[in-house]
């Protein structure tokens, strides 16, 4: 996988985790990167595509006539196979300027009670032939299964000739790449229900991305000095909270980091809805979200478009992408726009952490007058406090545990009524 994301290990003394358009001085960055975001988020984005009982309502996908039925045995549910009705929408073929060789899907939708949506890709290869559908997830919001709810997962098992997922991202096997895709939507509900998924955007970044040990760092972007009021959660102060989403603590690191910015829009849980946590957890948003992004199959809360599509369901939008530099990251926070980054370093490596990891997640909140990064490190430097969240890091140490480890990768959450930054020749959002 394209990143590692629990904590599983102390070696050698040092404490490792694992979780799991720009303007004029962003464009002077040497584009060494090729990655490219589409997304469909309209009526005529919609309609744009091939529907098999599929409609279009008020610019978003939804049920129109059943195409056929689906008996689904839930893989972490009581083994009995339950029949759901279905519809899909294909996208346009997406044709690539390079020959990609990862892709990450991403979408928003409600998925009421009984419903739930498949989200797979397909490419032609760079020898001429087209790769089957790969499932990057099943997702349902809730997990009533009573109701008809399944158990969302990523589909482990899917390796050909062509290529893999690895949880949530499609890699192309060695020697292989694509210069074209496709995605496609399939909606279910319980047969004979009138309950419908309404999924209101899907996209996906493709890549091809160099194998850099090391970047140089960027040049500033303008945001220097910048700093988001993001509230601050430690996922240390969970650790042992419900094991059967992984058990908070260093597992938690990317449901915390989605909590802080759901809640800096004023978007996370209100008290009813996580009435459920234990009335002694002094923030239940972060448990509410981790069970809301839990990953079955690869059995953590570090799925990334599972985290993006949870925030989806708060009033807001999500998506996963990647960045080639923090002058990049930069346009973002000069737009009011957090980021959740993916990385992975030794300890020693980045200064200030006090530990190593293969994977973690941290929220890009701005940064100090020098240009370093200003973040909430939800690891807390491995104290259980939220008040030791905010740190600043060095802009070169932060650039180059990122940007080689996961490709730039980061989460955007944003109102919808926030305008993202313009995007440069080649658009990576």
């Amino acid at each position: 996988m394209t990143g590692a994301r629990s904590l599983t290990a102390l070696i050698a003394g040092a404490v490792v985790l694992t979780c799991g358009s720009v303007p004029s001085q962003a464009a002077k960055v040497p584009q060494l990167r090729d990655i490219a975001y589409t997304t469909w988020t309209s009526t005529a984005d919609f309609l744009a595509g091939a529907h098999s009982g599929t409609a279009v309502a008020d610019g978003a996908l939804t049920f129109g006539t059943s195409t056929g039925t689906t008996a689904y045995v839930d893989p972490f549910g009581d083994g009995t196979a339950k029949s759901y009705d279905r519809t899909s929408w294909t996208s346009p073929v997406v044709t690539s300027d390079f020959r990609l060789t990862e892709l990450i899907a991403s979408w928003n939708a409600t998925t009421p009670p009984g419903t739930w949506v498949e989200v797979a890709m397909s490419g032609r290869t760079d020898l001429g032939s087209t790769t089957k559908w790969y499932v990057l997830g099943r997702w349902s919001s809730g997990d009533d299964t009573a109701a008809g709810d399944i158990h969302r997962t990523s589909v482990p098992a899917q390796s050909d000739t062509n290529g893999s997922v690895a949880v949530d991202t499609f890699v192309a096997a060695e020697g292989r790449s694509l210069d074209r895709w496709q995605l496609k939507v399939t909606l279910h509900r319980l047969a004979g229900t009138t309950q419908s998924p309404v999924v209101r955007s899907v996209g996906a970044v493709a890549s091809l991305l160099p194998d850099a040990k090391k970047v140089p760092v960027s040049p500033l972007g303008g945001a220097e000095g910048i700093v988001l009021d993001v509230p601050t959660y430690s996922q240390e102060t969970h650790i042992g909270h419900y094991p059967q989403w992984d058990g908070g603590g260093e597992a938690w690191c990317s449901a915390t980091s989605t909590a802080m910015v759901l809640d800096y829009y004023g978007a996370g849980p209100a008290g009813d809805e996580t009435a459920w946590v234990d009335p002694a957890d002094a923030d239940p948003q972060v448990d509410h979200a981790a069970r809301s992004v839990f990953d079955y199959a690869y059995d953590g809360a570090g799925n990334w478009p599972f985290n993006t599509a949870y925030a989806g369901t708060r009033s807001v939008d999500g998506f996963v992408t990647r960045l080639r530099s923090l002058t990049e990251a930069e346009q973002f926070i000069k737009a009011g726009i957090p980021l959740i980054a993916s990385l992975s370093f030794k300890k020693g490596d980045l200064p200030g952490a006090g530990y190593g990891t293969n994977g973690h997640l941290m929220v890009i909140v701005g940064f100090d007058p020098d240009g370093n990064v200003v973040v909430n490190d939800p690891a807390s430097h491995l104290i259980p406090s939220n008040d030791e969240v905010r740190t600043t890091y060095d802009r070169a140490a932060f650039e180059n545990a990122w940007v080689p480890h996961s490709g730039g990768l980061v989460y955007v959450i944003h109102p919808a009524g926030t305008p993202l930054p313009p995007t440069g020749p080649q658009a990576n959002w």
